[in-house]
């Protein structure tokens, strides 16, 4: 089990620490509700170190990442990030990532940490194009500091304008004392923010540094359960859930980041299930019965006959209402269309419902 450069801190913070990707992460530190309002309504710290982070330099950079990922990178400049997807050659997901252009030949990317290993293979294994890729993922630290009062609480932190910062949007620059740091205006979480890349080597002196800026604003750290609730309220995929190898883009509702208007791998394949149409979609869900549909349940219709399969599901900390994700038959994905979950062994209502669960 790999431990992040802040592991100690979290422990002695007495945080929840569980496995997660292959590292020790914290799940929560006071417990996951009100560590989920704790960002809705202020500001919060997440340690999400264990992402990975590949930069790739060269002439060939962007026609690399053209050819492995869904969306157009080209309409990129300097300072954009983009949210896109690497099909897998069979109609499904390697990974869904952020490419950010750094410069002209110069892009990051930035992938999920249970995918790390495997999305370098399979980037590599298409860089015909004598790009220089590096693996920074063991030696970059990742804080994800979310909330509607992130700006104000890291403000004392950079000379970078973080109110004017529109999102997904990053800056380079000095924070906390340090140079050269990445500022990003991203987040999974829908309530605003900012994510922060530096070295290992200067963790705890970022973790510290922000947590003194933000005390008169309610700061506090959070764990990897509250993260999952504030994503699912927001609908956002999470890979190994709602999107995997498995799953294509259409299907997942990601046909925005699907464009045929250049090459890719799986374009042709993509492009005829999209002519063809799509036998099963992702869709939002809102129990109407009481009763939580978690990953793996059983979606019927209301003569019990199987048609899908929740992904994702939980109790909405902001609403109160019980939701979820679940591929489902392409008829039964109208909002407003009553679907049906088999939770163990008996039918409880629930309506299809368009993402997000919650009013920003």
């Amino acid at each position: 089990m790999k431990n992040t450069a802040l592991t100690s801190v979290h422990t002695a913070l007495g945080a929840k620490m569980v496995p997660f990707a292959g590292y020790n992460m914290p799940v929560s530190y006071e417990g996951i509700i009100q560590e989920h309002h704790t960002v809705r309504n202020d500001v919060g710290v997440f340690d999400v170190s264990h992402m990975g982070e590949f930069l790739l330099e060269g002439e060939g950079a962007l026609d690399l990442i053209q050819k492995v990922t869904s969306n157009d990178a080209s309409v990129l400049i300097d300072g954009k990030v983009q949210y896109s997807c690497l099909p897998n050659g069979k109609g499904g997901i390697v990974d869904d990532l952020l490419v950010y252009r750094m410069s002209e030949n110069k892009y990051l990317l930035v992938v999920n940490a249970s995918n790390i290993e495997k999305d370098w293979n399979w980037i590599s294994s298409h860089n015909s194009f004598g790009v220089k890729m590096t693996n920074l993922s063991d030696d970059t630290s990742l804080l994800a500091v979310q909330g509607p009062k992130a700006a104000q609480a890291l403000q004392a932190l950079t000379q970078i304008d973080l109110g004017s910062m529109e999102y997904y949007t990053f800056q380079v620059g000095t924070f906390a004392g340090v140079n050269d740091i990445i500022v990003s205006a991203t987040g999974y979480t829908g309530a605003g923010g900012f994510e922060i890349y530096f070295p290992n080597a200067v963790a705890e002196q970022m973790w510290n540094a922000i947590f003194e800026a933000g005390k008169d604003f309610g700061i506090k750290p959070i764990g990897l359960g509250a993260r999952d609730t504030l994503r699912l309220e927001m609908g956002f995929c999470l890979y190994g859930n709602d999107i995997n190898d498995e799953t294509s883009p259409l299907e997942a509702g990601l046909g925005w980041i699907t464009k045929f208007t250049k090459d890719f791998i799986d374009k042709d394949y993509l492009l005829k299930q999209k002519e063809a149409g799509l036998t099963r979609k992702l869709v939002g869900f809102e129990m109407i019965d009481r009763g939580i549909a978690r990953q793996h349940c059983i979606v019927k219709d209301e003569n019990g006959i199987e048609m899908g399969e929740v992904t994702s599901g939980t109790q909405s900390p902001t609403s109160g209402k019980i939701i979820g994700m679940a591929y489902v038959a392409t008829p039964f994905s109208k909002a407003g269309t009553e679907i049906y979950m088999d939770i163990r062994g008996k039918l409880m209502k629930a309506v299809v419902t368009k993402a997000p669960f919650i009013q920003k």
